[in-house]
């Protein structure tokens, strides 16, 4: 292994636009490997599918920031933001996040996301509406994005009228370059989202409804199972985390399959394929980008490789995921793959939560589209399209034109 850090040139539009050769070589230089990732920050990679599999269960990786050496990932948060920023399932390890897990995941069985199935379709059927008498639509911004923010906010209870205000301070706080971000911008998002949630948290208190937060709300204030903060990062995290992969998922996924026309024919003549081709392109290009951070509790070893206590460990999933001793012909887009066990949602206890509601907003998005926007096309040359930068992946822009005229049925 390579004891000089490897730079992911985040600064470079032409590694944002495909990544992927890049990756491709890191993942035959070795299983583990020091990087310079997403605002600078140094990190250990685990670039290979069984590895990352492991890693993903091993509980000497934690997913609690101030476990980091780095004191850049905690100065990241306002001193007055730290406790309930970090006191989210995503930043927790048991037996807190076996507690605040339990409490919402009811939300997100199964079966209670196949009962939102009409109303997606229908807010799908609605945003789409809007765009096909023109014949034009940028895609992200009008339909892969309001889809998923709809959603969630309905399913919390939270005014879908907000999310350009929620959105723009998303991104101040979670997208990174190949810098870390000016600490006063994220400052003020921090504060900002922090003074929206607890102003609606008092709001939906005093009018309770038949939404997550409200029962969330009960679970503070009655039976005394959320703290105050907890209850505030868990708002934030269901808020955040119930669009902002899936806008990925599905502008990303459309994006996938203008590259490849031939999967896409195949597609809108097959829809059954639809749940196996949203896996596919989680796997192939999947919304979470290059993977999922863990802090070292104690040295580890991995796949051979010493890493020290509190080092970052990035487990690549899209690099594992091209992992040709798990998928063959990994760098091949195949909407009818089959055993596509990808790392795209994670593994064990932090499995996301979301992934049932992903996956059906996934494919209606995109079954719909492909049925009610005939002869869908790209607007611009490829080399036009810009993508997100670190840690998140998906088109900031999808410009298209197809025929207009698609109706619902």
């Amino acid at each position: 292994m390579s004891e000089q850090p490897v730079l992911l040139p985040y600064g470079d539009p032409t590694f944002l636009a495909d990544p992927f050769p890049l990756y491709r070589q890191l993942r035959e230089d070795g299983p583990v490997r020091r990087a310079v990732i997403a605002g600078g920050l140094d990190a250990w990679l685990v670039t290979r599918y069984e590895d990352g599999l492991a890693a993903l269960s091993d509980p000497r990786l934690s997913s609690d920031v101030r476990d980091a050496a780095d004191p850049r990932l905690i100065e990241l948060l306002p001193a007055f933001e730290r406790e309930s920023m970090t006191s989210n399932m995503l930043r927790s390890d048991p037996p807190d996040h076996t507690r605040l897990r339990r409490l919402v995941s009811k939300a997100f069985t199964a079966r209670r996301v196949a009962e939102l199935r009409p109303r997606i379709q229908e807010i799908t059927d609605r945003l789409l509406d809007a765009v096909v008498p023109a014949g034009r639509a940028e895609l992200v911004a009008d339909f892969a994005l309001p889809l998923p923010v709809t959603v969630i906010s309905e399913l919390l209870g939270v005014p879908v009228d907000d999310r350009h205000d929620f959105q723009r301070w998303t991104d101040a706080m979670v997208l990174r370059g190949e810098r870390m971000p000016d600490p006063a911008v994220v400052n003020e998002a921090w504060q900002r989202m922090r003074a929206y949630v607890t102003a609606h948290l008092e709001a939906k208190r005093a009018r309770p409804g038949d939404d997550l937060l409200s029962a969330l709300i009960s679970a503070h204030d009655e039976e005394q199972r959320l703290s105050q903060d907890e209850l505030i990062a868990m708002t934030f995290l269901l808020l955040v985390a119930g669009y902002i992969t899936t806008v990925n998922l599905i502008g990303g996924g459309i994006a996938a399959l203008l590259a490849h026309p031939d999967q896409l024919t195949l597609l809108r003549d097959h829809p059954e394929l639809l749940p196996d081709a949203v896996e596919e392109f989680l796997r192939y290009d999947g919304p979470v980008n290059p993977g999922i951070a863990r802090f070292a509790r104690e040295d580890v070893e991995i796949a051979g490789v010493r890493v020290p206590r509190g080092a970052t460990v990035l487990i690549a999933s899209a690099i594992a995921d091209r992992d040709p001793g798990r998928f063959p012909d990994p760098d091949r887009l195949d909407v009818t793959r089959r055993d596509n066990g990808h790392l795209a949602f994670g593994h064990g206890i932090h499995y996301c939560l979301g992934a049932p509601l992903a996956r059906l907003e996934g494919q209606i998005a995109i079954g719909t589209a492909l049925r009610r926007l005939p002869d869908l096309a790209l607007a611009v040359p490829p080399t036009e399209l810009t993508w997100r930068p670190g840690g998140l992946r998906g088109p900031a822009q999808l410009p298209v034109m197809f025929t207009p005229g698609g109706r619902a049925d």
